[in-house]
């Protein structure tokens, strides 16, 4: 049985259960955590640490959130609490979280996860840009569903501060682009550090995708491709098409993230992988999930009559049909719908499997 509180700050008239107001408190230490590292005249383990702290306390939110609404927040099977991603999905289906505000705290995941398993740079201006959009949204999201605002919680001079007019997002994404070029030109010697900002880029992306994992073969096929010479459209299609809105100046500047109007985000690795310059691994292995089996299966066919097919209709060299992935020495071809709709469309124009199976096998042993 939930125990009621009246939340005794400023700006607060809700009641709140006791799992939501301890996890709420445990969600502004840790921003206090984080405005406290960024502010920090200690370099060394800053980026790190703001960003643990500022995913933790989104985390904290969203559970009590969660929490306030009659939500589970720990799994039946395993009996532990719910993770982050978790979090996200059920409180942007059930409880009034805004794309906007859900891309934000992606992102600050996505590049805390980045720099907790491996290393990422950020520079300053982008890590300025995303503490205070985060900041923003975890002010909204509170006051909306818990009705407390952060300035009664927080003073305004110890939210993050920079002496640097923040910029256009895009302007300073491209700014990072022609950087990490620079590095990557011959004889510079700073691959690591082009790597780690490439990879802070690809963390980014979460703003306007709902799964993002930055792989080292992600990093490798961006970096060959800033190398030829790609634009930074065709290396990071997603992030051109986040916007930004800025409201207020100094310690009361809002940030706001969210997607362009007009075209939705281009996912290129599903699409079309041979002109691809940055093809996504998640994108591929979502666009090509069926196996050589579960196609035969899905089009009722055995597996020999399958890929004769396949020969048949030149499913194994087409880029938008199959798609082979690589483990070490293994090789595994994978196939998308296109190649189970291709075979159905065969199927029911009148192609005999059989009649298809018996001119492969002629053609194999000519």
């Amino acid at each position: 049985m939930y125990i009621l509180f009246m939340f005794p700050h400023q700006g607060s008239s809700m009641k709140l259960l006791r799992d939501t107001r301890t996890l709420q408190t445990k969600a502004i230490a840790s921003l206090k955590i984080a405005m406290a590292a960024f502010n920090s005249f200690e370099e060394e383990g800053r980026i790190c640490t703001t960003l643990l702290h500022l995913q933790h306390a989104c985390e904290m939110l969203l559970k009590g959130i969660l929490v306030q609404r009659g939500v589970k927040v720990f799994d039946k099977d395993t009996g532990m609490s719910i993770g982050f991603e978790k979090c996200i999905r059920l409180c942007t289906q059930s409880a009034g979280l805004g794309a906007g505000e859900a891309g934000i705290m992606r992102a600050v995941d996505s590049l805390r996860d980045a720099s907790q398993h491996w290393f990422i740079f950020v520079s300053e201006d982008l890590l300025y840009m995303h503490t205070k959009a985060l900041v923003t949204a975890f002010d909204a999201y509170m006051q909306r569903e818990l009705g407390t605002d952060l300035h009664s919680q927080i003073p305004s001079r110890v939210l993050p501060v920079s002496t640097t007019p923040p910029g256009d997002f895009l302007f300073l994404v491209d700014k990072e682009f022609k950087l990490i070029k620079d590095l990557l030109a011959p004889g510079k010697r700073h691959r690591d550090e082009a790597q780690a900002r490439i990879r802070s880029l690809l963390a980014m992306e979460a703003m306007v995708a709902d799964e993002v994992q930055v792989s080292q073969k992600d990093i490798g096929r961006i970096e060959r491709a800033i190398r030829g010479a790609e634009t930074i459209d065709e290396v990071f299609p997603r992030l051109t098409t986040v916007s930004t809105q800025l409201t207020g100046e100094g310690v009361t500047l809002k940030v706001h993230f969210s997607k362009k109007d007009g075209a939705p985000v281009r996912f290129i690795g599903g699409d079309d992988p041979g002109a691809a310059a940055a093809i996504r691994e998640i994108d591929l292995r979502k666009k090509y999930h069926l196996s050589a089996s579960a196609l035969a299966l899905d089009t009722g066919l055995t597996q020999p009559k399958a890929k004769a097919m396949r020969w048949k209709l030149g499913i194994d060299g087409d880029d938008k049909c199959m798609h082979v992935f690589e483990f070490g020495q293994s090789k595994f071809p994978q196939f998308s719908d296109n190649a189970r709709q291709k075979i159905k469309d065969a199927l029911a124009g009148g192609i005999d499997p059989d009649a298809t199976w018996k001119e492969y096998r002629a053609n194999a042993s000519a």
